[in-house]
């Protein structure tokens, strides 16, 4: 049995399945039996009409007393069944499946799983799955239901998985070792890997589920502490100068820094002096000055006579930082220059020398920082600014271009603490968990589209008074699976309708870096004042003068990312606003916009966002560089993830390489697992 056999050989799996598959992430057989439902209905039971609920999903026995009806409506035609059991009667419902006339006999049994609508004694079903008697197809037992693209069906998916458990034939290798399947009464691999597709009840989804996260936690936290192991017992580090203080630049700032921001320094300038390399994850909310923390170990590097790169995901957030750091240490002598894709090529080759010749103290820049000829005299100190937007590889990349230099990463999405022992268990975390006194509050509404007029007229009274707007759109393009307005459309309407007096512009991820960057600058400079943009002005330049912020279909972006976005604004002197426009009325999505609009706290938003969501949403935004949790979530399986922690610490403390026999297994879970990512 061949595991990374092509999903296209799977029965069932046709040319263009296999290109939807693909889009799934499913290329191999082993890709397509980890692929996980979402959760699961429960088709196993029949309830009498007269007991079901209106709004309620539910599994009816049930006998047609008439034929299939149809009826012509503007634009598709309705099918209506009539249909009865002991209790009541009921009518069911489809669309534009006319093949449906011949499925159904009078007087026959039929069981039909649907969505009850029950208003005043009168039932309907509507769009059900259904089976007759003698079949269970669709009904009959617990269904999983997987997330899907949308030209994949419920019922194609499951088929195919079940076509690729009859192939696995129970022949999965077993991937923890002995030990640990019988202390934590854990399921072997074969039996999770069948009950979590095919489970004949709650308890088997439970059990399969348990150790499935199991495996997938204590996989993350082993590489993670190995990682940690290696980086700290293998690795001599640079010990940068006692005499170089860090205060000699805080004293020349012109505002006081914060007790987190002390704080924090102070953790770092321990690190820096101690002889062990520094593996630094320090998190701040968007404003809680963390560029100044950066600044402050970049001049102890280069007091000691070291280089110090500070990466940044943008060329305009890069050439930011270059301003800020030019204004304080411009008057130290301490050289500080930018390296971005975009300059002359004769000053980039200027720069590269005086980079090797070690005559440029501190270099500021993008990706541009990790091409291979870039090359340090004596590189200390890595700074990346947003790390998310970085994969491990990227950042390790910098890294070699020393001899193992201090490293700090900087992000602004606030992780909540569970996830940051997962997500960096192979650094030390600092926080800023406070905002400087100056920093604006920003006001936070929650509006539905009925409020669309109020809301123009509110931001044009704005941009009277000589403010800028930002209003956030979540797609780029008409997509097939949505029916959101795209960019381009709400640009044309915005420019010719709404705000034709101003000048607007719109900014998305497919545009080249040099036109974002461009009209990010114009903007930034006031010559633009309502900037349409996709999430990629998320990691941003600051524009004080941009006070206010739509964000279209809000519904649709996680919590820490509507946060992330809402921190655009209130960077500068002027009262400012975010205005959240929503579709829907379900309780989550109100429950969500409430928690924006009571609370600026990132981490209680995140750690919100993580209840509400779960893992797998809000690692899609974030682009660590680990592999993706395909069952795991953090926040319902904290108690797992706690058992974990402490059986991943015990076992590298007593085999720090995973060679003992026992644990072979485990090493080459790791491998597998991690493959893709870094060596272990």
């Amino acid at each position: 049995m061949d595991l990374n056999k092509d999903v296209k050989y799977i029965k069932g799996v046709g040319p263009n399945r296999v290109l939807l598959l693909n889009k799934l992430g499913i290329h191999t057989l082993k890709d397509l039996i980890t692929y996980y439902p979402r959760k699961y209905q429960d088709r196993s039971k029949p309830q009498d009409l007269i007991d079901c609920e209106n709004g309620e999903e539910a599994l009816i026995e049930v006998v047609p007393v008439s034929r299939m009806a149809e009826i012509r409506l503007r634009g598709k035609t309705m099918y209506k069944l009539q249909v009865r059991d002991e209790t009541a009667s009921a009518s069911a419902i489809w669309f534009n499946q006319s093949y449906l006339k011949t499925q159904f006999k009078v007087g026959e049994k039929y069981k039909l799983y649907g969505k009850i609508k029950n208003v005043g004694g009168k039932i309907t079903i509507t769009s059900p799955v259904f089976d007759s008697s003698e079949k269970q197809n669709n009904t009959g037992r617990i269904i999983p239901i997987y997330p899907l693209t949308y030209k994949l069906s419920q019922n194609t998916i499951r088929r195919i998985v079940e076509n690729a458990l009859k192939e696995v034939k129970n022949n999965l290798p077993e991937t923890l070792p002995d030990y640990l399947i019988e202390e934590y009464k854990l399921q072997d691999i074969n039996e999770a890997t069948a009950k979590i597709h095919m489970p004949t009840d709650f308890i088997d989804i439970e059990e399969a589920r348990r150790r499935l996260v199991f495996e997938e936690l204590l996989s993350v936290q082993l590489a993670l502490l190995e990682l940690k192991n290696n980086y700290m017992n293998e690795l001599k580090g640079i010990q940068f100068d006692k005499k170089a203080h860090m205060s000699d630049i805080i004293n020349l700032l012109p505002f006081k820094l914060t007790k987190a921001q002390l704080r924090v320094l102070e953790e770092i300038d321990n690190n820096m002096e101690s002889d062990k390399p520094m593996n630094r994850l320090l998190q701040g909310d968007v404003g809680s000055g963390k560029t100044v923390v950066a600044m402050c170990a970049a001049y102890k590097a280069v007091k000691s006579g070291y280089q110090a790169a500070i990466m940044a995901p943008t060329a305009i957030l890069a050439t930011q930082h270059l301003e800020n750091f030019k204004k304080y240490f411009g008057e130290l002598g301490i050289r500080c220059e930018l390296l971005i894709s975009g300059i002359p090529k004769w000053q980039k080759d200027s720069i590269l020398q005086d980079l090797e010749r070690g005559d440029i103290d501190i270099i500021i820049g993008t990706h541009a920082l990790i091409e291979d000829n870039v090359q340090f005299q004596k590189l200390g100190l890595v700074v990346t600014d947003e790390q998310h937007r970085f994969g491990v590889r990227q950042r390790a990349k910098i890294v070699e271009k020393g001899e193992n230099p201090d490293v700090l990463i900087m992000t602004a999405t606030p992780i909540p603490r569970t996830l940051g022992l997962i997500l960096y268990g192979d650094m030390d975390i600092s926080i800023i968990d406070e905002l400087p006194p100056n920093r604006k509050e920003i006001d936070t509404f929650a509006v539905t589209k009925s409020k669309t007029e109020r809301i123009n007229n509110f931001v044009k009274e704005q941009l009277k008074e000589g403010r800028q707007a930002y209003i956030v759109c979540p797609l780029v393009e008409e997509s097939e699976e949505s029916d959101l307005k795209s960019v381009e459309e709400l640009y044309k309407k915005y420019k010719k309708e709404t705000f034709k007096e101003y000048t607007v512009e719109y900014l998305h991820g497919k545009m080249k870096t040099k036109d974002k960057d461009e009209i990010m600058q114009r903007f930034k400079e006031g010559k633009i004042d309502v900037l349409l943009s996709t999430t990629v002005i998320e990691v941003g330049v600051d524009v004080p003068n941009a006070n206010i912020m739509v964000i279209e279909d809000a519904q649709r972006f996680g919590l820490a990312q509507l946060h992330q976005l809402r921190g655009r604004v209130g960077r500068g002197e002027y009262k400012s606003y975010c205005i959240l426009r929503y579709e829907g009325n379900g309780k989550e999505i109100r429950e969500r916009m409430k928690v924006m609009c009571d609370t600026n706290d990132g981490f209680a938003i995140s750690e919100k966002d993580l209840e509400l969501r779960g893992t797998g949403d809000f690692f899609g935004t974030m682009q660590h560089g680990l592999p993706e949790f395909k069952i795991a979530n953090l926040f319902q399986d904290i108690t797992i993830l706690k058992s974990v922690q402490s059986v991943a610490i015990k076992i590298i403390s007593e085999d720090p390489k995973l060679e003992k026999e026992e644990n072979i297994k485990l090493k080459y879970l790791i491998k597998d697992k991690f493959k893709n990512v870094f060596s272990i």
